[in-house]
């Protein structure tokens, strides 16, 4: 096995795309070590995209498409400001509070980076907000997209713990609010420091038009929580209500989404889809190859015999996932390790809902750093920067991140209350 382990880490630093790593490195022990035969192999990999709430991943990657390209992200930013461009530092402010209502609609951080990042940021450079801040604040907003529902991760999450992807989604709203406090906070402090002012005057009037304006989009949310909370829909029909909606404000409603835009969305999300896929289906077969070698079970029993504390092994668990975070893409991320942690967690009485949430907020919290950190990528493009300045530039933002993965981390009801109070959970 760990010459399994080893060229799969040989294939990442080589930089071969994740799934590549992932399947060769299983083959070589199915074929040559192993001898499994090939349609041994095919039928596991196969039997892992099995499953009917994968259904939703390509339906909520074309409904955050969808938002991005029929210019809703405007309406959201120009609610957003009426909201908060009165508090000190208020484009900053802005800037979060855009991410919270936007989050209900995307799912993922990239899509909230690149749809609301380029509006944000060039607003908060021509107010005089320096480069640096606007693109710090921007990425830690960005995170908000996979914890406050939908979340693709979620999704992902579910399937491979399966565990229900609607208490997943009530789950993730409360830690949400507590990493827009946190965050929200920091930019108080920072204006105090600094000296920054208010960016326009608090106004009904703006406040009460710009919601009218924005009311439709915010119905997005409303939609898909509402709809698997009082048991309308499955989380899969919930992201094609989802993707309905926005066609119909994009193409109906707004009248900005061309045939022209509908067909990159399509192509674009057809191509997303397919390396979501490709990457689950070679996850399947690497955890496969795993748990067939014992390496999951030898792994929880070295883990439970240093210590059977849940708080320690979280505080392990989380440190791994930083840095795991930080060279492997979020899905390829989960897949892998869900089924290697998931049976130490439960041996310790974790519960996987809450766990989910913070495997989540730990892998976005990945996608700002290098060497893979895709966030980081959009913003230096987005920005101008160099990745270098970036980094630098998100560098203070992970104070309130993990500030807010300590909470939702030693604070399990954060996660778990809503879904019991919905009736999701015992």
């Amino acid at each position: 096995m760990a010459i399994v382990i080893f060229i799969f880490l040989a294939a990442l630093i080589a930089g071969l795309p994740v799934f590549i790593a992932l399947a060769g490195s299983s083959l070589v022990y199915t074929h040559f070590i192993a001898h499994i035969p090939d349609f041994v192999v095919l039928h596991r990999m196969a039997g892992g995209l099995d499953s009917f709430p994968l259904l939703a991943v390509p339906f909520f990657i074309l409904a955050g498409n969808l938002m991005n390209s029929a210019g809703i992200t405007n309406k959201i930013y120009d609610f957003a400001v009426a909201i908060a461009g009165w508090m000190r530092g208020g484009l900053a402010q802005v800037n979060i509070i855009g991410s919270v209502i936007f989050s209900g609609m995307s799912g993922t951080a990239i899509a909230d980076a690149a749809g609301l990042g380029t509006i944000e940021i060039k607003a908060m450079k021509d107010h005089g907000y320096s480069t640096e801040f606007s693109v710090g604040v921007t990425a830690a907003s960005a995170t908000l997209g996979p914890i406050i529902p939908p979340s693709l991760p979620f999704v992902i999450y579910g399937m491979m713990a399966n565990v229900s992807i609607g208490a997943l989604f009530l789950g993730g709203i409360i830690p949400g609010l507590v990493m827009t406090i946190f965050m929200m906070a920091y930019v108080w402090w920072c204006a105090r420091k600094y000296g920054m002012g208010r960016d326009q005057a608090f106004r009904w009037r703006v406040l009460f038009y710009t919601f009218i304006a924005a009311v439709p989009a915010l119905m997005t949310p409303v939609i898909i929580i509402g709809g698997m909370a009082f048991g309308w829909f499955t989380p899969t029909e919930a992201a094609i209500a989802a993707c309905a909606w926005a066609l119909m404000l994009g193409a109906f409603l707004y009248r900005s989404l061309s045939w022209k835009q509908l067909y990159k969305v399509t192509l674009d999300t057809v191509e997303t889809t397919a390396g979501v896929l490709l990457i689950v289906a070679a996850a399947s077969l690497f955890g496969w190859v795993l748990t067939t070698t014992r390496l999951t079970e030898q792994a929880a029993d070295a883990l439970l015999s240093i210590t059977t504390n849940p708080y320690i092994i979280l505080v392990l668990v989380n440190l791994l996932l930083l840095v795991v975070g930080c060279f492997l893409e979020t899905i390829a991320a989960i897949s892998i390790l869900v089924p290697v942690l998931m049976p130490i967690l439960l041996k310790v009485g974790v519960d996987p809902i809450h766990f989910g949430v913070v495997m989540t907020l730990n892998l976005m919290v990945g996608l700002l750093h290098p060497p893979l950190g895709m966030v980081l990528f959009v913003l230096a493009r987005i920005s101008g920067l160099s990745v270098e300045r970036t980094t630098m530039a998100i560098l203070p933002w992970l104070v309130p991140l993990l500030l807010s993965l300590l909470a939702i981390t030693f604070i399990p009801e954060l996660t778990l209350w809503l879904p019991r109070y919905m009736g999701m959970l015992k």
